[in-house]
């Protein structure tokens, strides 16, 4: 499927692929932004996609700055009516604690491998989420008395195996 891509900006980077196989393409800062302790950001990638109708561009995690660092990737949709710019929402997770031992470090510096930092910058051309095309299936809401019964029932939170002990 061909999406139509506006680049906002000088700095903008088309999204590509890591491996022809993969199902999320990877989206790049268009901007350098510091993200502090217990603080949340928008890091814009400097571009406009033409989401197709029936569609929705689905921004999720990369993994490794997921369990690398304490930036926390937000889920996020984006719908075919909008024609904005995509923005990427990062929380910092580290707190005020840890900057006694602050480390300014850039996500493709290789620190990452054995270490976190309270304080992160993110640099242009930096990869900071993907993102996903998916079809999108809109319901009918049609209300009633009952559900039926089923074998797992109104269990939920935590009934599958995992305990309070």
């Amino acid at each position: 499927m061909n999406l139509n891509i506006k680049k906002l900006n000088e700095n903008a980077i088309i999204p590509t692929y890591a491996h022809e196989t993969d199902a999320g393409f990877d989206l790049y800062a268009a901007e350098e932004v510091i993200i502090k302790p217990e603080k949340t950001r928008i890091i814009k990638t400097g571009l406009a996609i033409d989401v197709p109708k029936g569609y929705e561009l689905q921004i999720r995690p990369r993994s490794g700055i997921t369990t690398k660092t304490n930036l926390r990737v937000q889920l996020g949709t984006i719908d075919s009516g909008y024609k904005g710019e995509i923005g990427v929402i990062v929380d910092n997770i580290s707190t005020y604690g840890e900057v006694m031992n602050e480390h300014h470090v850039k996500l493709s510096d290789s620190y990452f491998k054995n270490h976190s930092s309270p304080v992160y910058y993110i640099f242009k051309g930096d990869k900071i989420a993907q993102a996903v095309l998916s079809p999108v299936i809109q319901a009918s809401f049609n209300v009633v008395d009952d559900l039926g019964e089923s074998e797992r029932g109104v269990n939920g939170y935590g009934s599958t195996g995992v305990s309070n002990d």
